[in-house]
């Protein structure tokens, strides 16, 4: 299963459209256009398709999980007692 299927396959399992994704993205600081999004999109034998690399899928997953859960919390530690 290549990424380009596996980003087809979590797009329509969580009901996300291109706008969705692109501010998934944003949430890790990574930008992408909408034409770049929908040739991921495309059949693989369309002369515009493009694979989806390892750092765009691991980008948006990074994202989905801000998306979802929020932003992280750091913990803070408590203060030594001495």
């Amino acid at each position: 299963m290549s990424n380009n299927d596996i980003l087809k396959k979590l797009r329509v399992a969580l009901e996300l459209n291109n706008e969705d994704i692109i501010k998934i993205l944003e949430l890790v600081n990574f930008k992408v256009t909408k034409s770049e999004l929908g040739s991921f999109f495309r059949s693989e034998d369309h002369p515009n398709f493009k694979p989806c690399g390892d750092q765009i899928l691991r980008n948006f997953l990074n994202g989905l999980v801000i998306f979802k859960r929020g932003p992280r919390v750091e913990k803070q530690t408590p203060p030594a007692i001495d």
